[in-house]
């Protein structure tokens, strides 16, 4: 039988040359996962003046949004505290009345007692379960007439402070809720205008230099289109009061019209131009006071507090949040607005202003603004209605 081939490698003598390949080899390793791991996290490019005013203004549309739900929670928790006190008031009261009768039923069980019997009374008032007690014929048998009424208003007040009390729970745990909503809308406005405010302190001076000149190219463009729209309102203006004019004319030719068609509408176009009167006048005596989230004046105004605030004085009670107020009085196009009628804007109706003509708005922008007069084209329109 052939011997087996040995399959050992012949020994070889190390050298330092073999550690250097190594060397080499490893530090190519090392360079190929540098290059690997640059390439897997490249560096995030700085944003650009565009990026963050766009950035910013997110933010501070989404900080209003919050606001209104903010406000929106103040308002049902004030709304629902006056509940919880009426309610807790009422119970107070059915409680008193509950001892009341009580101390009476306590009277007849202690004359009884004091003739030597086993008061039916007391009996009643001192069982485990009244009720059934209060069932049985031969103990209504042995009461008067009125015993009997004060054991009936007993049980009537029983069930009536009773009542009371799980109404008076249930609302205060609606209560809870509302300001547990109420400090998380708090903190989320809190949020975004902190995120808004870090974005603009890492600007150098020329980037906000170049942000200030974005902001005048859109407010000039907002005015640009504010002055076309009151170019466009003059015209129809002078239109209806030229076709007027003519049909009056008409009328006094023929001697025939009263010169009622003309006046159509007129008294409450007239009823509302005076209202609106004060609305402005309110509106443009807040002009420079700063625009606080959550704020209802006097020194300080939130867009739907300034709004609201402004209508009160002219006698008209606007509920306080944007969603609310969009639902009041009637929709009108963006043409056909006049002075005092409430400007919308943004999908989410997070913001309003008051409409002042020559489409311009007073309105309280944004937290480290002033209230102050703007084109309604500085930001999208949602709707405008007129409140009255």
């Amino acid at each position: 039988m052939p011997a087996l081939a040995s399959h050992r490698k012949p020994r070889t003598r190390l050298s330092a040359t073999p550690a250097v390949g190594l060397t080499t080899a490893a530090l190519a390793s090392v360079t190929l996962l540098s290059t690997q791991s640059a390439t897997a996290a490249p560096a995030q490019p700085a944003p650009t003046i565009e990026e963050v005013q766009k950035k910013v203004d997110d933010l501070f549309r989404q900080a209003g949004t919050e606001t209104q739900k903010y406000n929106a929670a103040k308002a049902a928790s004030a709304k629902q505290r006056a509940e919880v006190d009426a309610l807790l008031q009422a119970a107070a009261e059915r409680a008193e009345k509950l001892n009341e009768t009580r101390r009476e039923l306590g009277h007849y069980a202690a004359a009884q007692y004091r003739d030597g019997a086993i008061a039916p009374t007391a009996t009643f008032f001192l069982a485990d379960d009244p009720q059934s007690y209060f069932d049985q014929d031969q103990l209504m048998d042995r009461m008067t007439s009125r015993q009997q009424k004060v054991v009936a208003d007993f049980r009537t007040q029983q069930k009536e402070a009773a009542t009371k009390r799980a109404e008076a729970t249930k609302s205060l745990e609606t209560l809870t809720a509302s300001q547990a909503e109420l400090r998380t809308s708090k903190q989320q406005v809190q949020e975004k205008l902190s995120e808004a405010r870090t974005l603009l302190s890492k600007l150098t001076a020329e980037e906000k230099k170049r942000l200030a000149e974005l902001e005048r190219k859109k407010e000039a463009e907002a005015k640009r289109k504010a002055d076309e729209l009151a170019r466009q309102q003059a015209a129809a203006a002078k239109e209806k009061a030229d076709r007027a004019a003519k049909e009056k004319t008409a009328d006094q030719s023929s001697g025939t019209g009263t010169g009622s068609s003309t006046d159509t509408g007129s008294g409450s176009d007239s009823g509302y131009a005076s209202q609106a009167e004060k609305v402005l006048a309110f509106a443009r005596a807040q002009i420079g006071k700063p625009y606080v989230w959550g704020a209802t004046g006097p020194s300080s105004y939130d867009c739907s507090g300034l709004t609201q605030a402004a209508w009160k004085a002219a006698g008209v009670s606007l509920p306080r949040t944007t969603w609310d107020q969009v639902e009041v009085g009637t929709r009108v196009a963006t043409a056909d607005l006049q002075p005092g009628d409430l400007v919308f804007f943004y999908d989410d109706i997070s913001h309003v202003g008051i409409y002042k003509g020559d489409g311009m708005m007073i309105h309280a922008p944004k937290p480290g603004a002033n209230v102050r007069e703007e084109s309604i084209y500085y930001m999208p329109i949602y709707g405008s209605v007129r409140p009255a």
